[in-house]
């Protein structure tokens, strides 16, 4: 069974081919440039740059594989959550092809995607585990039992993780996009310089506050005026809250839960430091901890086509219409 995996949900255009022998070709074309200039996404021009690469991207993942569209045995697309006309492209591409070629497809959740991006690799996690997902727009924690078996933990109850970081970089005047750009300067910081909170590490709970972190450096920076390496210590002392604050709330949760295995995924688990931190805390209570590949942490279609293959797989295909969902909840999903 090969399945044609699409990814429009924000900045990103992908597409990909899942079969039983595994991911056999992928390629994503990034807007990051497109949105530099504006200091971040602009949905608009996201939604039109989506329009003129997802077909040649299809083409060429086609090309890669070294298959024609009838060779596809069903098509996947990510339905939501994201920007709701960059979701339409990817699934009136998807459910355009799966109708002209008469073969299944389904709306994939773009967070199971990242869910399940750790079992693309050579060693991937056995069910059940913990779910630790820091995307740009989500931060969230949830029990794992299966394909679709999600139990919702914890969540970002203002902005997220990744927001944080992309707030953080641009009060810093880092330019787009942000994370990278402060993980870059905070390489340079000195440790211990500043002392910032772990907000709500103090109180029973999983879930997550970032807002208050961002305006507590907003405060110092105000005194630091263009002091380089002041920039730098406090860069760090940003990162290392973030990083401890989502080690504290994952090890909590595989603590309350019971289980051994924490999955962490999204654009955000390609920090360096976190995953340090993470790898840190979670040894120390005997657990383990499971990562995608860097280039699996950001936007791709690969983990869409896997999703959509395990669901396509147990028969789930959705009627011919096209529909997405720029808010969707990972509990409403069916098991498979």
């Amino acid at each position: 069974m090969r399945v044609l995996g699409i990814e429009s949900s924000c900045d990103e255009t992908a597409a990909a081919l899942y079969g039983d022998a595994g991911l056999e070709a992928d390629v994503v074309h990034s807007q990051t440039d497109l949105h530099a200039e504006h200091g971040g996404v602009v949905p608009e021009l996201a939604s039109r740059d989506h329009i003129r690469r997802v077909t040649p991207l299809v083409e060429t993942v086609l090309a890669r594989a070294g298959i024609a569209p009838t060779d596809l045995d069903g098509v996947a697309y990510t339905a939501g959550p994201g920007l709701v006309g960059a979701l339409l492209v990817g699934a009136t591409v998807g459910r355009g092809l799966a109708w002209a070629l008469d073969r299944p497809a389904v709306g994939v959740h773009h967070m199971e995607g990242h869910l399940l991006a750790p079992l693309l690799e050579p060693e991937p996690p056995a069910f059940p585990f913990v779910a630790l997902l820091v995307s740009g727009g989500h931060t969230l924690l949830a029990e794992v039992r299966g394909v679709g078996e999600y139990r919702l933990l914890g969540a970002s109850v203002d902005d997220a993780a990744g927001e944080a970081f992309d707030k953080t970089a641009k009060i810093m005047g880092l330019g787009y996009p942000g994370g990278p750009a402060l993980a870059a300067l905070a390489a340079e910081g000195r440790p211990g310089v500043f002392r910032l909170p772990r907000p709500m590490t103090d109180r029973p709970g999983l879930d997550f506050s970032f807002s208050g972190l961002k305006t507590r450096v907003r405060l110092e920076l105000e005194a630091l005026g263009e002091d380089r390496q002041a920039r730098a210590d406090l860069a760090r002392a940003f990162e290392e809250a973030v990083a401890e604050t989502l080690a504290i709330k994952a090890a909590r949760a595989l603590e309350q839960t019971g289980l051994g295995t924490l999955v962490v995924a999204g654009g955000v688990s390609a920090n360096a430091r976190l995953r340090a931190t993470l790898d840190t805390r979670i040894a120390e209570s005997g657990g383990r901890v499971y990562y995608p590949r860097p280039a699996f942490c950001t936007d791709n279609a690969a983990m869409i086509a896997y999703a959509g293959w395990c669901r396509l797989a147990a028969g789930q295909a959705e009627p011919a219409a096209i529909t997405v969902h720029p808010r969707w909840s990972l509990e409403a999903l069916p098991a498979v």
